[in-house]
């Protein structure tokens, strides 16, 4: 064992320019970080002197003369640009075909069978914004009852109904019967009960999302570490992506702030295993919204946290940050992009500066998190060897 303990954290949709395949999936172009960067001078010292922009060039951050972090890039080997894709792969499970998306709403065929179990009429169908939508039909949700529906750039199927009309316990069962509806091809990667309280003017989401995911189909990485008895605390939405599959500690967080709060406490908490967190603030109130300055803030914001990681972190830890997919807010686009992401290592005991070069899956993060606990994962190449 190189480190008695992995931290890796998933800067959600944090990519790093268009793969070779952009094209067919509409994102010729896309480069998340690279934009931003051009857009806005970014105040990243503590990314920067890992070796951010020794990976990729930005305009207003210059390379760190010497890196203190190793550094690549790694390109998504699974089709599809979604959460649940990106996850799975780095946990070690390649898709051969992607999760169904549905930019123009779900066939009636669904909802019709949706309106028919739950006896409760839809409205929506179509795919927007949590906030916007509740915004938009919060008060016709309150006035008749009916559920509203929606989807997003990813593989979900999302459910919100305000507290004082259905209760949460009916919106959960809800959720589990459209769970059981989305099978086969339209099998989505997760049913997201999304509660919401307040009047109309003032509709506010509620701390009671609950995901109704599917099973991973295979081992994973987290899986494996169980099997060892090694911690694996799963930070933000990281059990709910893996069906609660491997996790040892699910640590629920509101924002990015809450969750590198979470991210400290539990380096004072777990000295070994794996501690996983997703920063999904990135992804769900910037690159959806295209907000370029609130993203650029957001990874400003980060930064600034980044610096108590750092200081927190012991001889035998390893600091491990990626990427899940891309979502470029400057582009037309509000949906994920088909990009690279990044890939950054560092440890004390590391020299540091080395090029880890283009990784070919994201499969790699998972496979050296292994490698490093003696275990081997069915896909993905370790890069353990190259850390120093």
């Amino acid at each position: 064992m190189k480190f008695k303990r992995v931290i890796l954290i998933v800067m959600d949709s944090l990519g790093v320019g268009e793969m070779p395949d952009a094209a067919r999936y509409g994102d010729a172009g896309s480069d998340t970080l690279g934009h931003i960067a051009e857009q806005r001078r970014l105040q990243i010292p503590n990314l920067r002197r890992l070796g951010m922009a020794n990976l990729k060039r930005l305009k207003s951050v210059e390379p760190a003369a010497a890196p203190l972090g190793c550094y690549g890039r790694i390109a998504l080997a699974s089709p599809g640009k979604d959460t649940t894709t990106g996850h799975w792969e780095m946990a070690g499970i390649l898709l051969d075909k992607p999760f169904p998306i549905y930019p123009d709403g779900f066939p009636p065929e669904i909802v019709q069978r949706f309106e028919s179990e739950t006896r409760r009429g839809v409205l929506g169908n179509i795919p927007a914004s949590g906030t916007e939508i509740i915004a938009r039909l919060g008060e016709e949700q309150l006035r008749t009852g009916k559920w509203i529906v929606y989807t997003s750039a990813d593989s979900v199927f999302q459910v919100a109904a305000h507290e004082e009309r259905i209760p949460i316990a009916e919106l959960y069962e809800g959720c589990r019967k459209a769970r059981e509806i989305l099978r086969g091809e339209h099998e989505v990667g997760r049913v997201i009960a999304r509660p919401f309280g307040g009047t109309p003017g003032g509709f506010k989401r509620t701390g009671r999302r609950k995901d109704f995911a599917i099973d991973p189909p295979s081992v994973t990485l987290l899986d494996m570490l169980r099997e060892k008895d090694l911690p694996t605390v799963g930070i933000g939405k990281i059990a709910s992506i893996f069906c609660y599959r491997g996790i040892s500690q699910e640590i629920k967080v509101t924002d990015n702030m809450d969750n590198c709060d979470r991210i400290l406490q539990s380096m004072r908490a777990t000295g070994t295993g794996l501690i996983f967190s997703n920063l999904v603030d990135f992804d769900m109130i910037y690159g959806h919204r295209n907000d370029v300055q609130g993203y650029g803030r957001a990874l400003e914001e980060f930064d600034a946290r980044l610096a108590e990681i750092l200081a927190l972190l012991k001889e035998d830890d390893l600091l491990l940050l990626t990427a899940d997919h891309g979502c470029d807010p400057a582009t037309p686009s509000t949906d994920h992009s088909r990009e690279y992401v990044p890939l950054i290592a560092y440890s004390r005991k590391l020299s540091g500066g080395a090029d880890l070069g283009l990784r070919k899956t994201l499969a790699d993060v998972g496979a050296t998190v292994c490698d490093n606990f003696g275990c081997r994962l069915p896909a993905g190449e370790s890069f353990l060897g190259l850390l120093g």
